[in-house]
């Protein structure tokens, strides 16, 4: 196994990990009663709102939605598609 083959997997598992999370962050935010620093919903909120404090700041809530985990999952889709995708940089680079 290679390093680029490493990368990818340990790459595409992050990245997974963190649409997983922000998904999850959307269906939370339906429940405002939550205490998201509280067991076991602090296992998803740590992870995933470093970016979606930045991101708030870019896309403020909407009508009293927020809309910065949607916008969180669009990125990390992307990110992943144009890097693992079957025409992503990575997987073009370990085919070559």
């Amino acid at each position: 196994m290679n390093y680029l083959e490493i990368l990818s997997t340990g790459l595409g598992i992050f990245l997974g990990f963190m649409i997983l999370g922000n998904v999850f962050r959307i269906v939370l935010s339906w429940y405002p009663q939550i205490d998201l620093k509280q067991l076991p919903y602090n296992l998803i909120y740590y992870p995933t709102e470093p970016l979606l404090s930045l991101l708030r700041q870019l896309i403020p809530p909407f009508a009293g939605v927020d809309m910065a985990p949607v916008a969180a999952v669009a990125l990390f889709s992307l990110v992943r598609e144009l890097l693992l995708g079957q025409q992503g940089i990575l997987t073009l680079m370990q085919l070559s």
